[in-house]
C-alpha cells in the first residue's frame, strides 16, 4: 500500500480508519496500531496483509476459513493462496451496498458460519474481515464463540490496520492461542499429537522444516525437547505449544502470540541459534529460561558449536551483500552471512523493532551493519545503489532494480527462506547461493552493456530497429485538432 493517506484501497487509509472508528471499531483499530506500530513513512509496501492470516488458517488441519470483503480482494487472496500451495476451499460471503448498510451482511456471515460448523469436519471456523467490512463495523465479535463444539474465531485484518502480511500471521495465531489458553484454563483439553518430555521449547515463526529437527538435537543435551511450533498445524498443537517451559521468538514480530505466552507464565527468548556466536548466546538464554544447570548448557554448546564452526569454515563467503525482506528472519540471515565471512553493510526488514530482535540488532550494528526496521522499497533500493554489493538479497522489486543495474540478486522468500537457517545445517546453506550468483556478475555487466537503451524512452516496445519517427505533418495536424476541440468547448453555452 502506498504511504500517502490519499491513496489505497477504497478511499485511503485515513478515510477507512475514521470510518472504522465511527462504526464502532475504534478499540480494535487502537489495539492493532499498538500491537503493530508503523514506521516514519507510514508502512512498508506489501501484498495484502490478510494473506498472512489466510495462509495460517489454510495450513491448519480441520480449520475452515471464510473471507468477508470486496470480491476483487477475495479473488486476489484466494489466487495467491492457491499459488502458494493451498489445497482447500476458501469460503466467501459476498455483499452489496444494501446488505452492508442494513446489517444483513453480518446475518449472512452468521448463517455461513452455522453451515460450516460441522464437528465431524472442523475444529474451528475462522472468519476474516477485510477492509470494507472492517471499516463498516461488521461485528465479528458478536458471532457465537462455538457451535456444536466447533470454535468460531472472527478477526479484523484490514490493510489500513495491519502493516504487513507477516504480522497478519500473528493476528490469527495470537487469536487462536488466546482461545486455546482460555480453554486450558477452564479444564482438560485434547492431548497434543506429540509430547517431548517434561521440558519443551516452543518455536515461534514459520521455519524451514529441517530447522526444528536441528534445534531439537541441539537442545537434547540439556534434557529439553521441541513443543509444537507456532503457527500450529492443528488445533490441539496450540495446547502443546502453551505447555512449554519457554518460548523462542525466532521470528520476533509475533507480538500478540508472545502476549499469550506471557499470560500463560512462559518466558520468551529472542533471536535464534544462527552461527557460532548466535547459537552460543541462544543456548545460554534458553538454558537460563528453562532453569537448566550450567553443566548441561555447557554440554549442549560442546556438542553443537564445533559442528557449526566446521560448517562455516568449509563454506566461507567472501562477498559484500545487502539483505532485505519481509519474512522476519532478515536479521538472523545477516548474522549468519557475517559469521561466514561476508560484509553486510545494510539489513532492511519490513517488520517492526521489538525487544526480541534487540540482541540481533546490537550484534549487527557492532559488526558494521545498518539495520532498518519498517524499511520501504525506496530505502532498500537506495542502500543497494549506494553500496553496489556483490549480491543483493531482497524482495521481487528490489531484485528487479538490482538486475537492471547489473547487480546479481536473489529473491529472499524463494531462495533464502527455502533453506535451513539454524544450527550446522544453516551454516552451510547460504554459501552455495552466494557463490552461484556472484560468479555471474561479469555476465550481468556484459548484458547491461549490450542491451543499454533497449526498451526505454522512445525505444520502448518491439519491432523497431531505429528510433521511431513521426509521419510527415503529424504534429501540425494534431495541433490543429487540439485547437479545434478547444474552440468547440469554449463555444458551448454561448
Amino acid at each position: 500500500m502506498p504511504d500517502g493517506s490519499d491513496h489505497g484501497c477504497h478511499g485511503g487509509r485515513e478515510t477507512l480508519l475514521a470510518a472504522a472508528a465511527a462504526a464502532g471499531k475504534a478499540e480494535q483499530m487502537e489495539n492493532l496500531l499498538a500491537t503493530y506500530p508503523r514506521g516514519p513513512h507510514d508502512q512498508p509496501q506489501s501484498m495484502c496483509p490478510a494473506f498472512g492470516s489466510l495462509r495460517v488458517g489454510l495450513r491448519m488441519r480441520r480449520v475452515a476459513t471464510i473471507l468477508s470483503g470486496s470480491a476483487c480482494c477475495v479473488y486476489g487472496l484466494t489466487f495467491t493462496s492457491h499459488f502458494y500451495g493451498a489445497r482447500r476451499t476458501v469460503g466467501y460471503v459476498p455483499f452489496n451496498s444494501e446488505t452492508l448498510v442494513t446489517g444483513a451482511l453480518f446475518e449472512d456471515i452468521r448463517k455461513a458460519v452455522q453451515e460450516m460448523a460441522d464437528p465431524a469436519k472442523h475444529d474451528a471456523v475462522v472468519v476474516i474481515n477485510l477492509c470494507v467490512p472492517t471499516a463498516s463495523g461488521v461485528p465479528l465479535d458478536r458471532l457465537p464463540k462455538q457451535i456444536d463444539g466447533v470454535r468460531i474465531i472472527g478477526i479484523d485484518v484490514p490493510g489500513f490496520g495491519v502493516p504487513t502480511h507477516a504480522e497478519a500471521k500473528d493476528v490469527l495465531a495470537g487469536a487462536m492461542l488466546r482461545y486455546a489458553r482460555t480453554e486450558a484454563e477452564r479444564g482438560p483439553v485434547a492431548r497434543p499429537r506429540a509430547l517431548a518430555g517434561d521440558g519443551r521449547i516452543a518455536l515461534i515463526g514459520e521455519l524451514f522444516p529441517a530447522d526444528p529437527v536441528g534445534v531439537a538435537a541441539m537442545l537434547a543435551p540439556m534434557g529439553l525437547g521441541i513443543a509444537p511450533q507456532l503457527p500450529a498445524r492443528e488445533w490441539r498443537d496450540l495446547y502443546g505449544a502453551l505447555d512449554c517451559v519457554a518460548a523462542a521468538a525466532v521470528h520476533p514480530f509475533y507480538t500478540a502470540s508472545i502476549r499469550e505466552f506471557d499470560a500463560a507464565g512462559r518466558p520468551v527468548v529472542g533471536s535464534g541459534p544462527v552461527g557460532v556466536e548466535g547459537t552460543d548466546a541462544w543456548l545460554s538464554a534458553i538454558g537460563s529460561a528453562a532453569n537448566v544447570p550450567a553443566e548441561r548448557i555447557d554440554a549442549a554448546k560442546a556438542a553443537a558449536l564445533p559442528a557449526i564452526r566446521d560448517a562455516l569454515a568449509a563454506n566461507p563467503i567472501n562477498a559484500r551483500i545487502t539483505v532485505a525482506g519481509y519474512e522476519g528472519s532478515e536479521l538472523l540471515v545477516a548474522r549468519l552471512l557475517i559469521e561466514a565471512g561476508a560484509e553486510v553493510p545494510y539489513v532492511g526488514t519490513a517488520c517492526p523493532r521489538t525487544e526480541w530482535s534487540e540482541a540481533d540488532r546490537a550484534w549487527l550494528t557492532a559488526h558494521g551493519a545498518h539495520v532498518q526496521y519498517r524499511a520501504s522499497l525506496e530505502q532498500d533500493v537506495a542502500a543497494m545503489r549506494e553500496v553496489r554489493p556483490d549480491l543483493a538479497v531482497g524482495t521481487t522489486p528490489l531484485v528487479q532494480a538490482a538486475k537492471q543495474a547489473g547487480i546479481p540478486a536473489v529473491y529472499f522468500t524463494n531462495m533464502v527462506s527455502s533453506r535451513p537457517l539454524l544450527g550446522a545445517a544453516g551454516a552451510g546453506a547460504l554459501a552455495g547461493i552466494v557463490a552461484a550468483q556472484t560468479c555471474g556478475r561479469e555476465r550481468f555487466s556484459q548484458m547491461v552493456s549490450f542491451f543499454s537503451g533497449v526498451g526505454t524512452g522512445e525505444a520502448a516496445g518491439y519491432g523497431w530497429k531505429d528510433v521511431p519517427s513521426d509521419p510527415p505533418g503529424l504534429r501540425e495536424r494534431m495541433r490543429k485538432q487540439r485547437e479545434a476541440r478547444q474552440r468547440a468547448a469554449e463555444a458551448v453555452g454561448t
